[in-house]
């Protein structure tokens, strides 16, 4: 009998009657106990109840932070930042882009890191607590060269955190988890949009001229206070990965292992021969991947306006705080479009059309904006764009499930095309100009033609893997390569079943379309 039917046997049934099983606690049971038939259902239940509860709200909450951090010269410009700095408006550009500079480069190394240390919460948390140090310090800068160094190293620790983020996730939830969980990571930035609108307004609404200093400038010293703290407290509540996190019992962690591994038909884990650097050759020798990050360049350049939201609402004619209120509410909106797009795209376990659908609409908000100069037709335009974002939510959803396997090759893959991918963020700094107010109809031309040309790729993909999936069905009987053997058999033992039974389990894999 095992220790889980001795512990139901003693117990019997309460006096209500209530099964015993669900009141057990899970992390006492020794290894492999919790892949027990009538044990594993609630145990899964529990352990992903405990990431969400510890993992999703971390990030979300770093996340927010992140793009308050990022976005924070936009608030800061309706303030004066432009005028006591001394800058023009391609300098003001300038300053935007550099952040991408660094951000882009960085990206590859930082998830070939990633891959490869024991402690991701250790690393991710450095890094949020330099982009927070940074982030303040850009409040004392005095000139354009100040700013613009300020921004280069913003920009480098951020590359750890979005590709890092996504990769992280992609280690802990199966494929028909993943795109909800993500969306809700990705609510971040739009909750961020939003929330950090409202805590502009309520900073240099109050602070301008305490102790002597600008408004825009206590903008930065606080906001990257909070982030400091929270990069602190990061350290104590993110996880590792599913074989050392130090809050899971041995059982757990066995479990979260063998249900990816069943996921996949593959142990979640690189092999010996799997180094960072054959992960990243496997990656860039993968069209696949290329295709994502061109897709996702024109689908960030496409939606430029997030970097200009509160520049963009300021053409509705109100104060600079009416201005960062009214910027909030279409955030809200997209926050919630987000996650019922993604909770969708997971119970059908659909990709393309949860992601094209949404840029779509943005596209036809463009149009809108472009027709009518009048306050409700741009501000309901407005809702339009913000909402469509949450597109962008599923693209390294999308790309993680295509590359599955192994670990090294998909950080990597993540990191390539996040990378690819933000050199249509950088772009899009220049495509909204100040002479192009306040109907900005160049830029809006501009960002309708890449969002054509992102959704035709998406388009492209789809048919890539619909023909990769015919292929699987075509060779479900084909010798396994080394690499692959060693995951099936890896899965075997973590699964507790044989290895004929992994192979059958393996040939049901399939990528989601």
């Amino acid at each position: 009998m095992s220790l889980k039917d001795e512990k139901v046997a003693a117990l019997g049934f309460d006096e209500k009657g209530s099964d015993p099983i669900s009141s057990l606690n899970f992390a006492e049971l020794p290894d492999g106990e919790l892949l027990a038939p009538d044990v594993r259902s609630s145990a899964e239940g529990q352990l992903v109840r405990m990431l969400d509860m510890r993992l999703l709200p971390t990030i979300i909450l770093i996340f927010i932070m992140n793009y308050i951090d990022r976005l924070a010269v936009t608030s800061a410009r309706l303030k004066g930042l432009e005028q006591d700095v001394g800058l023009t408006d391609i300098q003001y550009s300038t300053v935007l882009a550099i952040l991408y500079a660094s951000y882009i480069p960085a990206n590859i190394p930082s998830n070939m890191i990633l891959n490869r240390i024991s402690r991701p919460s250790y690393y991710i948390a450095i890094c949020v607590v330099l982009w927070g140090l940074t982030s303040a310090l850009t409040g004392i800068t005095r000139n354009y060269a100040g700013i613009l160094i300020a921004r280069v190293f913003v920009g480098l620790p951020e590359a750890a955190f979005y590709p890092g983020g996504v990769y992280l996730l992609s280690r802990w939830y199966t494929k028909k988890e993943l795109s909800f969980r993500s969306a809700i990571f990705y609510a971040g930035l739009m909750i961020s949009n939003a929330f950090g609108s409202l805590m502009a307004a309520g900073i240099l609404s109050r602070m301008e001229g305490k102790l002597g200093i600008r408004a825009w400038r206590w903008l930065f010293y606080i906001e990257g206070s909070i982030t400091i703290v929270i990069g602190i407290l990061a350290v104590f509540i993110l996880p590792d990965y599913p074989h050392n996190t130090r809050w899971l019992s041995p059982a757990q962690r066995r479990l979260a292992q063998a249900r990816l591994a069943e996921d996949a038909g593959e142990a979640d884990e690189d092999t010996e021969t799997d180094s960072a650097l054959q992960g990243l050759v496997m990656a860039l020798k993968d069209p696949k991947v290329a295709l994502f990050g061109v897709m996702i360049c024109c689908l960030l350049l496409g939606t430029g306006f997030t970097n200009f939201f509160p520049t963009i609402t300021g053409t509705l004619g109100f104060s600079s705080t009416v201005t960062l209120l009214l910027a909030a509410p279409p955030w809200i909106f997209a926050t919630i479009v987000s996650c019922i797009n993604a909770w969708h795209a997971d119970r059908t376990g659909e990709r393309y059309f949860h992601m094209c659908i949404p840029y779509w609409f943005i596209i036809l908000g463009y149009t809108i904006a472009i027709c009518t100069m009048s306050v409700p037709g741009r501000y309901f335009s407005m809702f339009l764009m913000a909402g469509g974002s949450a597109g962008h939510a599923l693209t390294l959803v999308w790309l993680a499930n295509a590359i599955p396997r192994p670990p090294a090759k998909r950080s990597a893959a993540i990191a390539l095309a996040n990378a690819g991918g933000n050199i249509g963020a950088m772009i899009s700094s220049f495509v909204w100009k100040v002479e192009w107010s306040p109907k900005y109809h160049q830029s809006m031309f501009v960002g309708i033609a890449a969002l054509v040309l992102g959704t035709s790729i998406a388009t492209v993909i789809r048919v890539i893997l619909a023909n990769e999936n015919k292929e699987l069905e075509r060779r479900e009987v084909r010798d396994l390569t080394a690499g692959e053997e060693e995951r099936v058999k890896e899965a075997a033992r973590l699964e507790g079943i044989t290895y004929e039974d992994a192979i059958v389990q393996r040939r049901g894999f399939r990528y989601l379309l």
